[in-house]
């Protein structure tokens, strides 16, 4: 549940930011923050019951060996202190290798996503093999952190996986040092005592490196939880306002304002930086209530930058911006949601018959959706995969003024279509029935909108040039911006009102603006559910993983761990010869040069485990991921039209992370605790044979 509220909030900020403030993250940023940090950041309230829990059980047994053995026990004590300041350098080592390993993370992600936006292109020009050097490279940073990461852990592992053998060694010979002899019951019960110590010892630096992870994760969810949201000003004016002077040749209008502009500045760059990059500089306009408005100037004049300060997306240095009403805002690359055309245009909003039908004839989709096999209920691909750019862009418009919006800003929407639809749409959408009394702004170079326009604005370097109406917008050396011809593009814009649309846009079937032919087939539902499989893991899984860790390395971890569970049981086995042999204190040190041998014996071969695993799983994480980039590059373009972005984009990195770092620790656990019990039922059928007659049928019923 607590995983659930955390994604919901981070998709809410999403939601709630305005571009500006969001392009500090990156989209790979974002989607690591859902599929890693918040598992990661849930997983500190277990580690904090841990880190106090374990600190004293441990607490509790040194008591009790007090108790037993009396201050031989510290001699042991002292080698877990002395490992103290060692482990907290691996911890602050490991935190730092864990930051930078997310970073280059998040930095693969967001190149995986621009890869999966634009996997047709990459195709199209044979850019596989670029892509995948790309991404190659990414990952070839975040693995080497991750190992850096991994070879720390092992240390980490191993001094506290020796430290009960250590332990239970030095207290041993100083308390036969000390000149008292070992009795069975001092021995086991320490012998009990020391294992009581390994679950702690051996959990203790996991739960430090995972709240060291939740530490770093819970800060950068904070960091981005944290930003500023989308913040917009609503203006209430009467309708006898009197507007200001704003230095503009125009004549005066006295319709209520719905947008005021005050000496604005704005920047893409969020409000955090220093010396932000102006792009809005000095803009005061000041639009009332029905007017039609073009804004026109050069490519990278600020057009689409003041559409995008109304709406509150920049960050505003100085000045004010205020609207009034409800508004609508559709952009040069339509939103389009995966789902049906209807669901598209509705957009949670109830649907109204008439108001639907008006919507779609005025932006010509009632042509479309007559040549789709399920009209408007069939499904639009992911960012509207089976659409021609002017369907998606028509589509847009229709969901737009089914809103029925006060404020309609337009971001070149008619440069997606032909001149005949375009005319089309200006008529009956733009200028018709349905957007009386709404004001309407549309950056365009399209020479009808803008002899249709009441009001036009020029924008120029940032700056608002000029402002007024189109009978002195053609007296201004402005109008050769867009180079018009006056009387030819007069005449066109009557000639197209007259006559309408024609008859070869509208009364063929299967082709649509821009030429684009309507496969039928792909107007079918074609996203795939995800499939899951359940039930036990299939042997070839395991069989899988070992081969890409490779067979040498299972075989010697699997080798490294039975001896070092065998140096551990005959360490047991030899205390409990010492303790029965009758030659007393005198051959005292023979027996401490044994127990040494086996504790060094048991040293190496953990030792052997911890880098085993921690080289074996780094194999696995480079070849799975190599293997994943393999066949996510040589898969056809259907398999992207049936598998969600996201979907794709999980395997890349909550996946992968798994694989990287959760399924070695698990496997790591699993085997140390096979060898463990194994070593364990050993010793007690050695002893008692009987209790074979019970390990049988608990093995069967297990």
């Amino acid at each position: 549940f607590v995983p659930f509220q955390f994604v919901c909030a981070l998709k809410k900020q999403c939601l709630c930011l305005s571009l500006s403030e969001r392009s500090r993250f990156s989209e790979g940023e974002i989607q690591t923050f859902m599929s890693v940090d918040v598992d990661r950041t849930v997983n500190i309230c277990n580690n904090l019951h841990d880190a106090w829990s374990f600190p004293l059980q441990i607490g509790l047994a040194l008591y009790l060996l007090y108790t037993q053995v009396n201050y031989a026990f510290l001699s042991g004590l002292a080698i877990t202190i002395i490992l103290i300041p060692v482990n907290k350098w691996i911890s602050t080592r490991i935190a730092t290798a864990t930051q930078k390993m997310m970073k280059q993370k998040d930095e693969r992600i967001s190149c995986a996503g621009e890869l999966l936006a634009h996997i047709r292109t990459v195709k199209m020009y044979s850019w596989d093999k670029l892509f995948t050097q790309r991404l190659n490279k990414r990952r070839e940073l975040e693995v080497k952190h991750l190992a850096t990461r991994k070879y720390l852990d092992a240390w980490c592992v191993y001094f506290w996986a020796t430290t009960p053998t250590l332990f239970s060694l030095f207290t041993f010979s100083i308390f036969a040092i000390m000149g008292h002899s070992l009795d069975a019951a001092t021995v086991f019960t320490c012998v009990a005592l020391f294992n009581t110590l390994i679950s702690p010892l051996n959990s203790l630096p996991w739960v430090i490196n995972g709240m060291i992870d939740s530490v770093i994760s819970s800060r950068r969810l904070h960091n981005y939880l944290s930003t500023p949201e989308h913040c917009s000003s609503e203006l209430t004016i009467s309708s006898d306002i009197v507007k200001d002077d704003f230095n503009r040749n125009t004549e005066t209008i006295y319709d209520p304002t719905t947008v005021i502009i005050r000496n604005l500045c704005c920047s893409w760059s969020s409000t955090s930086t220093v010396e932000p990059q102006i792009i809005l500089r000095d803009i005061s306009l000041q639009l009332q209530k029905g007017l039609f408005i073009a804004i026109v100037g050069e490519v990278g004049s600020g057009k689409s930058s003041l559409l995008n300060s109304i709406i509150g997306e920049m960050s505003v240095i100085s000045g004010s911006i205020n609207s009034c009403g409800s508004i609508a805002y559709v952009p040069q690359v339509p939103w389009i949601l995966s789902g049906s055309l209807r669901d598209n245009i509705l957009l949670g909003k109830g649907f109204d018959t008439r108001r639907y039908e008006e919507v779609i004839q005025a932006c010509t989709l009632d042509v479309d959706i007559s040549t789709m096999i399920g009209g408007d209920m069939s499904h639009i691909g992911e960012k509207g995969l089976n659409l021609s750019g002017g369907q998606r862009a028509r589509l847009a418009l229709a969901r737009a003024l089914y809103h029925d919006s006060d404020v309609y800003l337009f971001d070149d929407i008619l440069s997606a279509v032909d001149s005949e639809v375009a005319s089309w749409i200006l008529e009956k959408a733009i200028m018709g029935p349905q957007m009386k009394r709404k004001t309407q702004l549309l950056s365009t170079h399209n020479l009808q909108a803008i002899y249709a326009a009441d009001m036009i604005v020029v924008m120029a370097n940032g700056f608002v040039k000029w402002f007024g109406t189109l009978d002195s917008f053609l007296a201004t050396p402005y109008s050769k911006i867009s180079n018009p011809d006056s009387s030819s593009a007069v005449s066109a814009t009557s000639s197209q009102k007259n006559k309408g649309p024609s008859t070869s846009e509208f009364n063929t079937k299967d082709v649509l603006d821009n030429g684009s032919v309507v496969d039928q087939e792909e107007q079918r539902d074609q996203t795939e559910a995800e499939g899951r499989k359940e039930g036990k893991v299939e042997i070839i899984v395991y069989k899988k993983y070992a081969t890409l860790a490779g067979w040498s390395m299972v075989f010697l971890i699997f080798v490294s761990a039975f001896l070092m569970q065998a140096s551990r049981n005959g360490n047991d086995l030899w205390l409990t010869y010492w303790v029965d042999s009758s030659s007393g204190t005198n051959n005292t040190r023979f027996y401490l040069t044994i127990l040494a041998g086996f504790g060094i014996i048991n040293s190496f071969f953990t030792l052997g485990r911890a880098f085993s695993f921690a080289y074996g799983g780094l194999c696995a994480a480079i070849q799975i991921h190599a293997d994943l980039l393999g066949s996510l590059i040589g898969a056809p373009v259907s398999f992207f039209d049936q598998n969600p972005s996201g979907r794709i984009l999980n395997r890349l990195s909550s996946d992968l992370y798994t694989v990287d770092d959760s399924l070695p620790f698990i496997l790591n656990i699993f085997v140390a605790n096979f060898f463990g019990l194994l070593g364990t039922l050993v010793v007690l059928c050695y002893s008692q044979v009987t209790f074979l007659l019970i390990l049988v049928p608990l093995w069967l019923i297990y």
